[in-house]
C-alpha cells in the first residue's frame, strides 16, 4: 500500500476498484464460455447456439474494454463458433 502522497493512496483505490471489476467481468466471460463448451459436450446444437450468442456477446464487451486482448477474443470465438457449427452440421 502507498503511504505519504494523497495522490498514491487514491491512485491504489482506483486501481483496486478496477481490478475487482475487470476480476468480474473475466469470470462473467469464462462462466460464458464454458456453458458453450458444455453444451458441445452434450451435442446439445440448440443450447450451443443459443449460449455462443451470449458468449460473443460478453468476449466482445470485454475485448472493448481491454479487458481480453481483441486478438484473443476473436481467436476464441472462432473457435466456439467452428465447434456450434460442426455440431449443428451433424
Amino acid at each position: 500500500m502507498a503511504n505519504r502522497h494523497a495522490s498514491a493512496i487514491k491512485r491504489n483505490r482506483q486501481n483496486e476498484k478496477r481490478r475487482q471489476r475487470n476480476r468480474a467481468v473475466r469470470a462473467k466471460v469464462r462462466s460464458e464460455v464454458r456453458k458453450v463448451r458444455e453444451a458441445v459436450a452434450g451435442k446439445d446444437a440448440g443450447a450451443a447456439a443459443t449460449e455462443l450468442k451470449t458468449a460473443i456477446k460478453e468476449l466482445s464487451k470485454a475485448a472493448s474494454k481491454g479487458i481480453v486482448h481483441k486478438n484473443a477474443a476473436a481467436r476464441r470465438i472462432g473457435r466456439l463458433s467452428k465447434q456450434v457449427a460442426a455440431l449443428q452440421r451433424g
